[in-house]
């Protein structure tokens, strides 16, 4: 009976403590970032993660991991950025020489540790391991690959008792490493692929050819190449049929090796060496940098350049290995079928529970970096498109090997289903990626949850975890009661602003407007004062439909997704495996989410005044930007955001505006409407007079640099006006390879495009590209300072704009070393900012692209290239680090784009 004792008095003292005094926030400490190849990624599920926690119950502090495993409690407004290299290190930090690349904090590795202290406080507080539990009360992990993923950082918050998300050390250690996993599998009875490791030590040109025959012999003719530690596909190529070459360096690239050809690197100008270490300095695609050659480190790229250029003449090939590769590399069978991902979370009783597994569907053989990460590029299909004892069989063996992996509160396991009927389960994530269309939140949205929902299931989960683990159990039970408390009592007494959120479309531009939708959805959904109410708008410029969506279809991967299971909703029964598992999950749904709605409802524009009380427009292009469901709201005086019917009108036409603003005597490109039924020979000899090539043609009214190219010869203007006019939906393959269009891309058929001048810095001493937002609220407008846009090729691309990790914008734009100069130029750009956007009209906000010459005398003229009405909202986009220097949160911005529609429409 003494045993008991304890424990009684443990409960006793822990129930008193929570019904004797209000129970605080729960402080949660966001770790992301990270040392890992796939630490943009965990950069941006960290934002997503800081954005979605329920602001009633947590406080988000966040805590940026960077490169070199320095902990720091990040300034709000860094989090924001659009890369990690936007903002750290500082540019100021950056050796000129450097100026052309962007660079993590190991290219300054070897920096004094004074310094490197002075580097992370610039962005917020570095913060010591002991001092932990001065700021959090339990760690949420997004971190990724090695350091994150593989038991590290658990091992150091257990020894400082910090309570963290998602599995322990063991499980984490096991799922980080895909050589240990296929010995594990096997011998747990799994179908494992034929395959093969080739360690570091025995690789090498002389046994090359007699490795490739091995492989041949054992693994077969098509085959993968992975880097054992890595994930979001960084090391790994699908190869079918290679001859040694392609085999080579396959596996120089799952062990982050290049070697450089002397000759070709002698025959580079000068911007194609700029261009090929940008690449092979790329942590995602190429080596990354610090590298070692012979008995050398090279730490910046402009040191590579320098030791390439002086020791090209001396050696046929240098060889660059990066310092943080790979020891070995698996060589395995490529499995022909059907390829999929599922969510295992635990349910109430500590079980471990399926969520519908998704059927991937991509463009090409290999589930690339891009593929995963920029919505439009694949498709996921939930639950997989097979007969229901395959999918029940996925689901089985992936919560068998879950168990066996000793996995908790939640883990991500892949696999094929081949043509054969056999499961092949590989690479176990023990941290999903965190993205807002990521497969974390698009199966927990199946069963009823929100990103905030699942998002405080994860926290509740892990912290019953944690009290099993012998450490802390006293602090963490403590911790563990308090957010049940809190679960309660979380009841919000004043009635929400209902917003509907317009997304999707029918433009080239929808799926980037559902990223934005989903934006606002999430920002509002987690806040205390707006309900958001997801409505997905489809259809043609003829006719089309408006329908409220549940959450687990707005959370699609895109916007042909959303569309297709709208379409089909009255035609296709609940799939029996999605009922299943929801009956599976009530006991989570019960306590996380209340009048769940699973069915979307087809809603005229009339019925939106019953059931919003006002609406924000996150769609892009036609409709949306062009003034048509402006015209139909104000019919029936619904509020919305941003410009009115005139105004959204001029703005979506570019060419129009072009003209517009040239008789306002606001400096535009030159430019020329090119017409289908007047294009010709003639055509073409009046273009080429008037502007010449290289020159840059794209639709008149789309934005998201759909189909924007630099036109370099007749040829390609041939081929971009048939692109343009052509009847059929399929690109012509001819057209497309002369214009370089994959089938990824997004090229619109139109009767008419505009093509300009190719804008250069024709003398100036200075010359970028900027991009602008602002806030305007009646006759003020708040005119944020622009950014610089650093485009990697030609003109800047939808990945740049949208993706994380992609874009390069350096907020505020580097008008001038000199600061007094720089806050000249700035106001300079910000007022014809500021008067293009009165003489076209704009309310609520905008963003504005233009490029910017800086002459010698400290002027300069701001080129105008086009007007964003409804600017892109997802979480990448630089507007929100533009509003964050005016100390504005994402939350904030979008709240006040609200209020600024409701002043406007009740001053109509």
């Amino acid at each position: 009976m003494l045993k008991f004792i304890p424990l009684l008095f443990f409960y006793y003292f822990e129930y008193s403590c929570i019904f004797a005094k209000n129970i605080l926030m729960i402080k949660v400490g966001i770790f992301f970032g990270g040392r890992s190849r796939e630490r943009e990624i965990s950069f941006a599920g960290g934002r997503t993660v800081y954005d979605n926690l329920d602001k009633s119950i947590f406080e988000a502090i966040p805590v940026f991991v960077d490169s070199l495993g320095q902990f720091i409690m990040l300034d709000w407004q860094y989090i924001y950025k659009g890369t990690i290299r936007d903002f750290y290190p500082p540019a100021k930090y950056a050796d000129a020489s450097n100026l052309h690349y962007q660079l993590y904090i190991e290219s300054l590795a070897q920096q004094n540790v004074n310094i490197l202290h002075e580097i992370a406080n610039s962005v917020g507080k570095k913060i010591m391991p002991h001092e932990f539990a001065m700021y959090m009360d339990v760690a949420f992990l997004t971190l990724h690959g090695p350091y994150g993923e593989d038991g590290n950082i658990q091992g150091i918050l257990e020894w400082y008792g910090i309570p963290y998300t998602g599995c322990g050390i063991l499980p984490s250690a096991i799922g980080i490493d895909k050589v240990i996993q296929k010995s594990i599998l096997t011998q747990a009875g799994f179908s494992v692929p034929d395959y093969l490791v080739i360690h570091r030590n025995e690789w090498n040109a002389t046994h090359a050819h007699s490795i490739f025959a091995q492989v041949q012999s054992i693994v077969g003719t098509n085959i993968v190449v992975k880097a054992p530690h890595q994930g979001s596909s960084i090391g790994v190529s699908v190869l079918q049929n290679p001859d040694i070459q392609t085999f080579i360096d396959a596996v120089n690239k799952s062990l982050f090796i290049k070697v450089i050809n002397s000759y070709i690197w002698k025959s580079y100008s000068n911007d194609e060496k700029t261009t090929f270490i940008r690449d092979l300095t790329d942590i995602r695609t190429g080596i990354g940098m610090p590298v070692m050659v012979q008995d050398s480190i090279l730490h910046t790229p402009a040191d590579l350049i320098q030791y390439l250029d002086a020791n090209s003449d001396i050696l046929d090939e240098i060889i660059l290995q990066n310092t943080e590769g790979e020891d070995a590399v698996l060589v395995e069978q490529f499995i022909q079928g059907e390829e999929f991902s599922c969510i295992i979370i635990q349910d109430a009783s500590g079980k471990p529970l399926c969520l519908p597994p998704t059927q991937i569907i991509k463009p090409d053989a290999l589930f690339d970096y891009k593929s995963k990460y920029l919505p439009g590029i694949s498709r996921k299909i939930t639950p997989i498109d097979l007969p229901l004892p395959f999918i029940y069989r996925i689901c089985e063996q992936a919560e068998k090997l879950y168990t066996i992996l000793q996995c908790n509160v939640y883990a991500r396991i892949d696999g094929f289903f081949a043509q054969n009927g056999n499961i092949y389960l590989n690479d176990p994530n023990t941290t999903s990626g965190m993205l807002p269309s990521s497969f974390f939140f698009h199966q927990a949205a199946e069963i009823g949850l929100n990103p905030s929902q699942i998002l405080t299931y994860i926290i509740h989960t892990s912290l019953a975890e944690r009290t099993k683990s012998g450490k802390e159990i006293f602090k963490i039970s403590k911790l563990y009661h308090d957010l049940e408390a809190l679960l309660k009592n979380n009841v919000t007494s004043q009635p929400k602003k209902r917003v509907g959120v317009i997304m999707g479309g029918y433009s080239t531009e929808r799926h980037i407007s559902v990223e934005s939708g989903r934006n606002i959805f999430e920002k509002l959904a987690s806040s205390t004062k707006y309900e958001p109410i997801p409505i997905f708008l489809t259809g043609n410029a003829n006719n089309y439909d408006l329908y409220k969506i549940p959450v687990n279809i707005m959370l699609k991967d895109n916007a042909d997704d959303i569309r297709d299971k709208i379409l089909t909703h009255n035609t296709v029964e609940i799939h029996p495996v999605i009922a299943q598992i929801r009956d599976r999950a009530y006991t989570i749904t019960e306590i996380y989410s209340k009048n769940t709605i699973y069915t979307p409802q087809k809603i005229e524009l009339s019925q939106l005044k019953n059931e919003c009380d006002m609406v924000f427009i996150a769609l892009h292009g036609r409709p949306g930007e062009d003034g048509d469901i402006q015209s139909k709201l104000d019919a029936i005086s619904m509020p919305y955001n941003g410009s009115g019917v005139q105004s959204s009108s001029t703005t979506i036409d570019k060419y129009i505006t072009n003209e517009i603003l040239l008789k306002n005597g606001i400096s535009v490109a030159k430019h020329m409407l090119v017409l289908q039924n007047t294009w010709g020979s003639d055509t073409i000899v009046e273009i080429e007079k008037y502007l010449g090539y290289p020159l840059i043609a794209k639709p008149h009214d789309e934005g998201c640099s759909s189909a924007v190219k630099k036109i370099k010869n007749r040829e390609q203007l041939i081929a971009f006006a048939t692109m343009m006019f052509r009847d059929e939906v399929g690109f012509p393959e001819q057209e497309s390879q002369i214009l370089n269009v994959s089938k990824k891309d997004e090229f619109p058929q139109k009767v008419c495009f505009l093509v300009e001048e190719l804008i250069a810095s024709n003398g100036a001493a200075h010359f970028l590209e900027v991009t602008g937002g602002m806030l305007i609220d009646g006759d003020n407008f708040e005119v944020f300072e622009p950014s610089e846009a650093l485009a990697v090729g030609e003109v800047l691309t939808l990945e740049e704009k949208f993706l994380a990790g992609e874009g390069q914008n350096i907020t505020p734009a580097r008008f001038s070393k000199n600061s007094e100069i720089q806050k000249n130029i700035s106001t300079q750009v910000k007022n014809t900012l500021k008067n293009t956007a009165q003489i076209l009209g704009v309310q609520g906000y905008c963003r504005i692209d233009a490029f910017v010459r800086i002459f010698e005398n400290n002027t300069c003229e701001t080129i105008i290239i086009e007007v964003n009405s409804l600017p892109g909202m997802t979480p990448a986009t630089c507007i929100f680090h533009q509003a964050a220097i005016n100390q504005y949160k994402p939350y904030e911005f979008i709240d006040r784009l609200l209020q600024i529609s409701d002043h406007n429409h009740r001053h109509i």
